[in-house]
C-alpha cells in the first residue's frame, strides 16, 4: 500500500484565494496611496496645511495695528446669569473649518469655507487672521474703536480668504446656535466689513476713534 507524502512546497487549503486576496490588498493600498487616502498621509496633510504653527504679532506699544496676525478667542465663562443664560466651559478659537478633500488633494483652501469654534488654542494657520484695512490705511497704522476692517487667512494654503458674515433669515442661519453664519470666501464685501466697540455700552462713545488695546477684543 503507497503512502502519499507532501513536503514543505506542496500548498494546502485555500491557498489560491489567500493569494488573491493578498493581491487585491496589495492593489488597494497602493491606490489609496496614489490618491493621497492613506490615513499616514491624511494626518500628514493635517499638521503641514491648518495645523501648521503660525506666529501672532507681538506689539511694542500694545495697541493692534493693520497687518498683525491675531487670533479670536473666546474666554470661559462658566457662570450662569440673565445675561449668560448658555455658560461656556473651556477656551474656544475662531477656527477655519474645511472638508476633507481640500485638506488632502488641494494646494490651497478655496471659498466658500466654513468656521467653528475650536477648543484648540494653540495658535496655527486655521485660527490666524490678518487685520486688513478696508479705508486705505497703511500697514501698522494703529486700529481704532469704531473703524472698519477685514479679517483674512494667512497666506500659503490658507488662501487669503475674508472672514463674513450676512443677516439671519428664517432659511439661512446657523445651524445649532441660529444665529447668522459666519464663514470664509474669497471676496471683499460689505459684509467682511467689521468694527471692534467697547465692551460697557455706557463708554463706547468716549472710546469711539481711541486705538484699540491688543490684550483683548472688547467686541465685535
Amino acid at each position: 500500500m503507497s503512502v502519499r507524502t507532501f513536503n514543505p512546497s506542496v500548498r494546502i487549503g485555500n491557498w489560491n484565494e489567500d493569494v488573491a486576496l493578498d493581491e487585491d490588498l496589495l492593489k488597494d493600498f497602493l491606490e489609496k496611496r496614489e490618491k493621497g487616502e492613506l490615513l499616514l498621509q491624511k494626518s500628514r496633510n493635517l499638521k503641514k496645511n491648518i495645523l501648521k504653527k503660525a506666529e501672532l504679532s507681538i506689539s511694542k506699544d500694545r495697541l493692534l495695528h493693520f497687518g498683525d496676525v491675531v487670533m479670536l478667542l473666546n474666554p470661559e465663562n462658566s457662570e450662569q446669569s440673565l445675561s449668560n443664560p448658555s455658560p461656556l466651559f473651556g477656551n474656544f478659537t475662531l477656527s477655519a473649518n474645511p472638508d476633507e478633500s481640500a485638506i488632502n488633494f488641494r494646494s490651497h483652501l478655496t471659498a466658500p469655507c466654513g468656521v467653528s469654534a475650536s477648543s484648540n488654542v494653540k495658535t496655527c494657520a486655521r485660527n490666524a487672521f490678518v487685520i486688513t484695512s478696508v479705508d486705505g490705511s497703511e500697514e501698522g497704522e494703529p486700529l481704532h474703536y469704531g473703524q472698519n476692517f477685514a479679517l483674512k487667512t494667512t497666506d500659503e494654503f490658507m488662501g487669503h480668504l475674508y472672514l463674513t458674515s450676512d443677516q439671519k433669515t428664517f432659511l439661512k442661519c446657523s445651524k445649532k446656535s441660529h444665529l447668522q453664519e459666519v464663514s470664509l470666501t474669497d471676496q471683499s464685501s460689505y459684509q467682511s466689513c467689521w468694527h471692534i466697540v467697547y465692551l460697557d455700552p455706557q463708554f463706547r462713545l468716549e472710546y469711539e476713534g481711541s486705538p484699540v488695546p491688543d490684550i483683548v477684543w472688547q467686541g465685535m
